[in-house]
């Protein structure tokens, strides 16, 4: 895109233009201002003069005033005073001009022109702003030189062009730097996108450090390609891990099925081998139908569901009622269930996923204490935030496999004879970002916790992540 169609450029350049006629006027004005203001003072000058001569005249008539005159006939070169008293038929009374200037038309009129002046040897022309008064039929004509106004206005109106042209110019400096700037941080966040578009999801938008409204925007959108980043990691190794956990189950099913249709099981243990084949394979179907529900969870949680659908949950019962289920299992299992969750911890959640958090993280700590342990259950209230935690003395999970351990398909060696898809962390895990809160790994010593923490009902999502 050529550089004057483009946004910053059109702006600068209005900007440029608006600045420009602003203090073009300003400056003009000022000028202007600054002249009458001139005038008015040598009119000022002038007309107390006038007053003076009236004065004269009233006291004396035309006979003293022609003797105030001759006594200023020298005004001219000590102050710069033009004086012309003419009668009726315009005879020349008194005064140091040699003839009536033909501009003047009136009385009252303010006239400016040249007269010519013996300055050093030589004739110099003057200005002279001059204006005329009656006195019964006589004309009297009284001026100033105005040289000096003259030359302090020419010298004001080219201070005013060269301040209006170097201020264009400075606001046209101004504006193609304000344009390239802009342009080129709009080239880099255009360059960091096509990066990421082709496949670079590790590209970020640049940012200067300035806290302006590109580094406002650009933090913005690289939070959300961290996110994007972070998903679509996650979505790999989840298409990945299921197509590789998915492969046995479905393997085993087809060859029982293939041996059944061939018959391979024929003669007097047929049946027998047939119903084991059978119940062999509803457990792979099982598997397989447990994983992809769990899938589906995750997907809906990583998808952030729909906040209409989110309900008033007090947790602290709901930990109680869940716990209150898993009681019989903890007995029969030899483990002690003990619950501490006082109510009301209010939170805004989806209740169907937040049970199913709570679910997937007993079910763990069930499934991996051995005989003789405890599993406790605490739910609290405090600073804005409801806190889930769920602990156990069993085996736990080394500290630098936490991280690991919440990605889906994820577990431990020795685990790998329990029955298991490695996806129940994961699950807790994308409930967990979906109501924006966060989720910590402890260790016990023995055993391990699991620690959520959710903003309070009232309470902005963000107050959890401080």
């Amino acid at each position: 895109m050529p550089r004057f169609l483009s946004s910053s450029a059109r702006l600068a350049l209005w900007y440029l233009c608006g600045a420009a006629l602003g203090i073009s006027v300003l400056l003009w004005s000022t000028y202007l201002l600054t002249q009458r203001a001139m005038e008015r003072n040598v009119d000022l000058v002038v007309e107390t003069e006038i007053e003076s001569l009236r004065e004269d005249y009233r006291s004396g008539g035309v006979a003293r005033l022609i003797e105030v005159l001759d006594q200023r006939d020298d005004d001219w070169g000590r102050l710069g005073a033009a004086y012309l008293l003419v009668d009726r038929e315009g005879n020349q009374l008194a005064g140091n001009l040699s003839s009536w200037p033909k501009q003047f038309s009136r009385e009252g009129d303010w006239l400016e022109f040249d007269i010519s002046a013996s300055e050093r040897g030589s004739a110099v022309d003057h200005p002279v702003r001059a204006t005329v008064v009656t006195l019964d039929g006589n004309r009297l004509l009284v001026g100033t030189d105005v040289s000096e106004r003259r030359r302090f206005a020419v010298r004001l109106r080219s201070t005013t062009y060269w301040g209006m042209g170097l201020t264009v110019a400075f606001m046209a400096l101004t504006g193609l730097w304000f344009s390239r700037r802009v342009a080129a941080r709009v080239r880099a966040v255009a360059q960091a996108c096509q990066s990421i578009i082709s496949g670079d999801l590790t590209r970020r938008l640049p940012l200067e450090r300035n806290a302006d409204e590109f580094d406002q925007l650009a933090s913005a959108v690289n939070g959300m390609l961290d996110r994007i980043e972070r998903q679509t990691a996650i979505v790999h190794v989840t298409f990945n891990s299921a197509a590789h956990d998915l492969r046995a189950p479905l393997f085993r099913m087809r060859a029982r099925l293939e041996a059944a249709l061939t018959g391979a099981t024929a003669g007097a243990a047929r049946g027998t081998s047939a119903d084991e084949a059978m119940r062999a394979t509803i457990d792979d179907l099982e598997r397989v139908q447990r994983t992809l529900a769990t899938l589906l969870q995750i997907a809906q949680a990583e998808a952030g569901g729909n906040d209409a659908s989110r309900e008033r949950v007090d947790l602290a019962q709901m930990a109680r009622e869940l716990a209150e289920l898993y009681e019989p299992e903890a007995r029969e299992r030899g483990l002690k269930l003990q619950v501490s969750a006082v109510s009301p911890a209010l939170l805004s959640a989806h209740q169907q996923l937040l049970a199913q958090l709570v679910t997937n993280l007993l079910e763990n700590a069930l499934k991996y204490v051995p005989a003789g342990g405890t599993v406790r259950v605490q739910v609290a209230a405090h600073e804005g935030q409801v806190q889930l935690s769920i602990g156990d003395d069993g085996p736990g999970i080394p500290a630098s496999l936490h991280a690991e351990m919440l990605l889906p398909f994820r577990r431990q060696v020795r685990d790998a004879a329990t029955p298991g898809s490695g996806l129940g962390l994961s699950l807790v895990a994308a409930v967990v970002r979906l109501h924006h809160g966060t989720l910590e790994m402890l260790d016990a010593a023995p055993g391990l916790i699991v620690r959520c923490s959710f903003a309070a009902l009232g309470t902005p999502p963000d107050a959890t992540r401080a």
